[in-house]
């Protein structure tokens, strides 16, 4: 509390005995945390020290808005019960002394009651300091005015700084609860949620996401990495083309399980946030759609599948009309309750009334030759007489109204269960059964025919069917093997080669004594072909991130030139040990190329170490040609070296293969080279072109777009 200005006494300067009082009511209120006791200690020592025989505090309750009594002195109890009021009543002259800054006499004022008229109002406080006023204090007679101003500014502050503190403690203890209360409800999420910086830096994260994207001491090589991979797989799509963005922005996100190993789907929601502290942060919630993605894609493959189904059941119907409508007699199919679902023209004759006059007997006709039909229909299921029922109908032409007997043979055509799906029933006219005898034998036997081919279509579905479940799930075992293998290669091979390496340094370093030269020798061969199995092994890597799709293209402008003549820098020890010739032969000019300058190196790179190692005497020639019309660039690598025989040139870009597959083959190597290099210049949209004659070399040559202007 600041300290007090002393004021003068009535008489002339304080005296010691008055500051002491003074004093002790200050050390009182500064360390009392309780406001009646500050107002009950300073009414006391108004009435003790002040010289007033009557004296009131009435604070301002926050939570009602009303004016209390809180401590008073020489003032009866039902006097101070009228005190209690609210501040909406402007005319009380109580609210006009709240909204001044100086006291005010309540005589002058015409205090409602009249045992207020001799007091003195004075608001707490008085200085300008504090805006808020948090009460009165009310002292009688009014020549005790310098000391009531004196304890009511000391009051005011006192009250007004316990109150501040109160409601400073009741925001922080409100802010800590709903903190703890957002934590909880994002760690009962099932979805991972990070708020990050946009260089993807977290700041704060659930546990779902701190299963993907934390690691702690102690736990396995392979986690550490999978975090590590997945930290730079979310920073990369919190790039900062993706954060400008207006709005939430939705993308597809891979990321690595750390405990499983496997690839994990995540559909991630990223919206721009401003925090006051933290400046800029990005809010990601991540859905893991791995499962739905599999999903839909069986989805769509079993739509396929039904398509193709439909469309074969559209072509049998197709046929199965032309049979029925090439045929002379009619023909009908009905369901097991006799409802025609099919007839040709000649059954349509009998079974449709005609436009004639005589429509009414027509019509008589038509329901008549119904009647018999469903009848004979029915007695096909209630004999029981299998698939096959033959019997008369007499039936009426409604055309000219005559009796037409024919024979119908019916025939029940089965599901795969056992159920009947449809009858097909032929009517045959008795008065021309001799001229139609013939017909009647090739109906009966297209109709056998459309049956097996409706049984054999559906026996050849269910076992397509078969199949593919056979394959999809061999697939799967596949994936999962491989998936395996490349985790365990990752970890089970490198981890000892990169010991090895690293100990086969520090020996030939001297870290554990000078080697003799034979030693040194031995150790450098153990370090060359260590570091031969380790790029072995990143060979095959390279060739399964292709494969997944896993390899980033990073395109940019580059002079062929300049990069033959790295290239030439790098292999010129190889070519010094190989006792070679180097020719290049390269265009005037820059000639710049658009693509992934690290691939293009690589492929020519590994097409230039095979030329340097299958040519044992000779020379080796690079070229770079420029193809303006088809807007392509391409590097040549020639050499007089071993070649190739014609039928081997295509197995050298099968992985593991080289020409010569023997086991006393005479050059080394894991056959990958050249496998990468089609992969990689596929990535690129390029090819490798292959021109080789046995024992007289060959040319190998990498044609790339050279994609114009950036886009």
């Amino acid at each position: 509390m600041a300290a007090a200005v002393p004021t003068q006494a009535r008489s002339g300067a304080e005296s010691p005995r008055d500051a002491a009082a003074r004093l002790a009511l200050v050390e009182l209120l500064l360390f009392s945390d309780d406001a009646a006791e500050c107002a009950r200690a300073t009414v006391d020592w108004l009435a003790e020290r002040g010289g007033a025989r009557k004296s009131i505090c009435a604070l301002i309750e926050a939570e009602s808005g009303t004016l209390k009594h809180v401590a008073a002195a020489g003032v009866s109890e039902g006097q101070i019960e009228s005190l209690h009021l609210a501040l909406e009543a402007p005319d009380d002259p109580l609210v006009f002394a709240l909204a001044g800054r100086e006291p005010v006499s309540l005589g002058k004022r015409r205090a409602p009651d009249s045992w207020r008229n001799d007091f003195l109002a004075i608001p707490l406080p008085l200085s300008e300091a504090w805006e808020a006023r948090q009460g009165l204090l009310l002292v009688s007679p009014a020549r005790c005015e310098p000391e009531a101003r004196w304890a009511a500014e000391m009051l005011g502050q006192k009250i007004a700084r316990l109150r501040a503190a109160a409601a400073t403690a009741e925001s922080a203890h409100k802010v800590q609860r709903e903190r703890e209360l957002l934590l909880n409800i994002v760690n009962a999420s099932p979805d991972p949620i990070l708020l990050t910086d946009p260089e993807g830096r977290m700041i704060i994260s659930n546990a779902r996401a701190d299963a993907l994207f934390s690691s702690k001491e102690g736990e396995s090589e392979g986690r550490h990495r999978a975090v590590t991979l997945n930290n730079m797989m979310f920073s990369a799509a919190l790039s900062r083309q993706a954060i400008d963005e207006s709005g939430a922005v939705r993308r597809e996100l891979l990321l690595v399980s750390p405990s499983e190993g496997s690839d994990l789907l995540f559909e991630l929601l990223s919206s721009v946030v401003q925090h006051p502290r933290e400046g800029t942060c990005v809010v990601s919630i991540l859905r893991n759609v791995t499962d739905l993605r599999a999903a839909t894609e069986q989805i769509e493959e079993n739509y396929r599948r039904l398509r193709l189904a439909e469309a074969d059941v559209r072509a049998e119907r197709d046929r199965l009309d032309l049979i029925i409508d090439s045929a002379a007699d009619p023909i009908l199919v009905t369901d097991s309750s006799g409802k025609i679902l099919l007839m040709n023209s000649p059954a349509e004759r009998l079974f449709t009334a005609p436009d004639l006059d005589e429509r009414a007997e027509a019509e008589r006709a038509v329901r008549s030759n119904d009647a018999h039909f469903s009848s004979f229909i029915s007695n096909l299921f209630l004999t029981g007489a299998g698939l096959r029922w033959r019997g008369e109908i007499p039936l009426t032409n409604p055309s000219t109204l005559q009796p037409l007997p024919v024979e119908a043979v019916a025939g029940k055509v089965m599901s795969e269960h056992g159920e009947v799906t449809a009858v097909v029933t032929i009517l045959h006219d008795r008065t021309e059964a001799i001229e139609k005898a013939r017909l009647y034998e090739q109906l009966k036997t297209a109709s056998e025919q459309l049956e097996e081919k409706v049984c054999e279509a559906t026996a050849e579905l269910v076992r397509r069917n078969e199949l593919l479940q056979r394959q999809h799930l061999e697939l799967e075992q596949a994936s999962q093997l491989k998936s395996q293998f490349l985790a365990n290669m990752s970890h089970e091979f490198r981890t000892p080669l990169n010991a090895i390496l690293g100990y086969t340094s520090m020996l030939l370093q001297g870290v554990s004594g000078d080697l003799a030269a034979p030693q040194k020798n031995k150790m450098l061969r153990v370090d060359s072909n260590a570091r031969h199995l380790l790029s072995i092994i990143n060979d095959i890597l390279d060739i399964s991130r292709i494969e997944a799709g896993k390899m980033p293209l990073h395109l940019e402008e580059f002079e062929m030139p300049a990069l033959v003549a790295e290239l030439l820098a790098e292999v010129e020890p190889l070519i010094q040990k190989a006792r070679l010739q180097t020719l290049t032969d390269l265009p005037r000019g820059n000639a710049l190329v658009v693509s992934d300058r690290q691939k293009v190196k690589q492929i020519v790179l590994n097409l230039l170490t095979n030329a340097i190692k299958f040519t044992p005497h000779g020379q080796v020639k690079v070229m770079v040609r420029e193809d303006e019309r088809r807007g392509e660039a391409s590097i040549a690598v020639e050499d007089t070296g071993i070649g190739i025989a014609p039928q081997d040139q295509d197995k050298v870009f099968e992985d593991f293969r080289q020409a010569d597959n023997s086991v006393t083959r005479e050059y080394g190597g894991a056959g990958l080279g050249l496998a990468i290099c089609r992969r990689l210049a596929k990535m690129l949209d390029g090819r490798i072109e292959l021109q080789s004659r046995l024992g007289r070399g060959s040319t190998f040559t990498l044609v790339i777009p050279r994609k114009g202007e950036r886009q």
